[in-house]
């Protein structure tokens, strides 16, 4: 195996390149974005809340029992984990009579998981 140095990862000369500058000026993310970004990032970085939302995208909806049941945990842990995911705008809930249902709150949910799911798994 190759060792890396401490100095591996620079360039050995100052250089830029003005086509490259263009592009990601049109394409940096402001801070108000960014931020909103890695907060949706930090809410995934939780296993819990990675198996719930994996359960609900295999379904077209779930009440917060069979979420419970199947992660093994109890309602009120769910329903804590369940209300960040909502607020983050991952999930979103109906309530029929005593039970409440959940689902993810749109396809950019699914796709995000996906990918994700798709990354971890590649060889």
């Amino acid at each position: 195996m190759e060792e890396i140095t401490a100095n591996d990862d620079l360039c050995e000369i100052h250089h830029t390149h003005p086509d490259k500058l263009e592009n990601c000026a049109v394409h940096k993310l402001d801070d108000a974005t960014s931020q909103e970004l890695a907060d949706i990032f930090k809410i995934l970085g939780d296993k819990t809340r990675i198996k719930l939302l994996s359960l609900l995208a295999s379904e077209t909806e779930l009440c917060v029992c069979d979420i419970a049941e199947s992660l093994q945990m109890g309602q009120s842990a769910i329903s804590h984990q369940l209300r960040v995911l909502r607020a983050a705008r991952l999930v979103k809930f109906r309530k029929v009579g005593k039970e409440a249902f959940y689902s993810l709150d749109d396809d950019h949910v699914v796709k995000l998981m996906r990918q994700g799911l798709d990354h971890v798994r590649e060889t």
